[in-house]
């Protein structure tokens, strides 16, 4: 009879200071993002709208090329490529290297995020079937924020242990996929397949100078930029093409370079060199432009909350992803040999599916997708987004600082005891335990 598995158990230790140093870096990033977003509600919400309007609306870029856009599109095609290349490596990464190598381990967080995106869709749906609603939005309430998520973590002060903390992340990284596919499948209006086909081009030769260990940016950036226009030009959102790029990046060293025991590979490298680019410049910056919306005062507010759209989004965010991540966890730990972690209980479930709910980055983009950017259903959106983030991270604030004193003792615990190769002595007895006879 095999083991009883532990749902949020530790993983290894050098996959848990993995995750720990990513999620130092996206809590800088959150926290830029953050400021971004304030200013630009803020600044949308004052008499100086329409400086901002303007700002946003200003195009650039050559005409001859269809590139003359706005930079509130550079920032959600351009920018964003970044964050999604960035979100293409994490991914491989995880699968290829990381712990979720091991399916039993990669089980939870892809079942989560598959019931943290269906239930808050369904959520939408529910709230936009009459006649006064609008079904095109149903995927703003999937996304999560990882970048958001992780600086209210850092705001409220808790020491999750590296069980909840890697399962935020993998989280996150599989919501970024599943996100990227629906924007390429269901918001790709006018499809020309001779430029998604053109753009192959410069994405196997980027494939094929990784492979073969080529760091050169004079050749890899304009081979990526090129890719990017191609996609961009396909009718197929801009983004793709950064997850693409980030797919075809190489995570283990070659056997000629000394294997995966040399040290880290192609990928580890190009991650830490585009992460700050990513979250210092990229996401807050596109916070900026997406997040400006003149709400109107305190009868705009309530006015865009009466609509289905906004309703929808909000209820989607709150109840539909608590409902989808935890109740998908607890399907898991119900019909499998699953148990949660002996020092994790059901509560700790619940408020990490509440911070969850944190979905700005990306349930923005989707919003101007589906509606047009400027419209008054995607002004609506954008209020809807906001307002659901913000319960989002009330709750979870309230959930996840009620359990601090347990996650401050978990997160000691991992600390201590380290042994002279570094390695904390917690970490070998649960190897230890896991070893059959032992």
């Amino acid at each position: 009879m095999s083991p009883t598995r532990r749902l949020f158990s530790r993983g290894s230790f050098p996959e848990a200071s993995r995750i720990t140093e990513i999620l130092r870096a996206e809590t800088t990033g959150g926290l830029l993002l953050i400021v971004g977003a304030l200013i630009a509600i803020v600044w949308s919400n004052t008499a100086f709208s329409e400086a901002y309007e303007n700002l946003r609306d200003l195009r650039i870029g050559p005409e001859a090329l269809h590139l003359n856009l706005t930079l509130g599109t550079w920032a959600a095609d351009g920018l964003l490529a970044i964050f999604f290349f960035v979100a293409g490596l994490e991914l491989k990464r995880e699968f290829v290297a990381g712990d979720l190598r091991d399916p039993r381990r990669a089980a939870l967080p892809v079942v989560a995020a598959v019931g943290g995106m269906a239930m808050p869709a369904v959520v939408y749906v529910l709230w936009n079937l009459g006649s006064s609603g609008d079904l095109a939005g149903w995927a703003i309430p999937t996304a999560t924020d990882i970048a958001f998520a992780v600086a209210i973590l850092a705001v409220i002060s808790t020491h999750l242990p590296s069980g909840l903390r890697t399962f935020l992340l993998t989280l996150a990284v599989v919501d970024d996929l599943l996100a990227i596919t629906i924007i390429a499948i269901f918001y790709t209006d006018h499809l020309r397949p001779s430029y998604l086909l053109l753009a192959l081009v410069p994405i196997a030769l980027f494939a094929v100078l990784v492979q073969r260990r080529i760091r050169s940016g004079w050749l890899l950036i304009p081979l990526a930029v090129l890719a990017w226009v191609l996609v961009h030009e396909s009718g197929v959102h801009a983004t793709v093409a950064g997850v693409l790029l980030g797919f075809t990046v190489p995570v283990l060293r070659s056997e000629s370079a000394g294997g995966p025991e040399a040290g880290p590979g192609l990928a580890e490298h190009f991650e830490h060199l585009v992460r700050p680019i990513s979250a210092g410049v990229a996401v807050p910056v596109f916070a900026f432009f997406a997040a400006g919306v003149d709400v109107g005062g305190l009868d705009g507010l309530r006015s865009a909350l009466t609509d289905p759209i906004a309703l929808g989004i909000v209820t989607g965010l709150v109840v539909g992803k608590t409902l989808g991540i935890a109740g998908s966890t607890w399907l898991l730990a119900t019909f499998t040999r699953a148990d949660l972690d002996e020092d994790l209980s059901w509560v700790d479930v619940i408020g990490m599916a509440m911070l969850a709910g944190i979905g700005f980055t990306v349930s923005l983009l989707i919003g101007e997708l589906a509606f047009g950017s400027g419209t008054p259903q995607d002004e609506h959106a954008k209020v809807g987004v906001l307002v659901g983030s913000l319960v989002a991270t009330l709750l979870a604030t309230v959930v996840l600082r009620s359990r601090n004193r347990v996650y401050r003792r978990l997160h000691e615990e991992e600390m201590l005891d380290l042994d002279a190769d570094g390695v904390p002595d917690v970490y070998q007895r649960d190897e230890r335990r896991e070893q059959p006879g032992l």
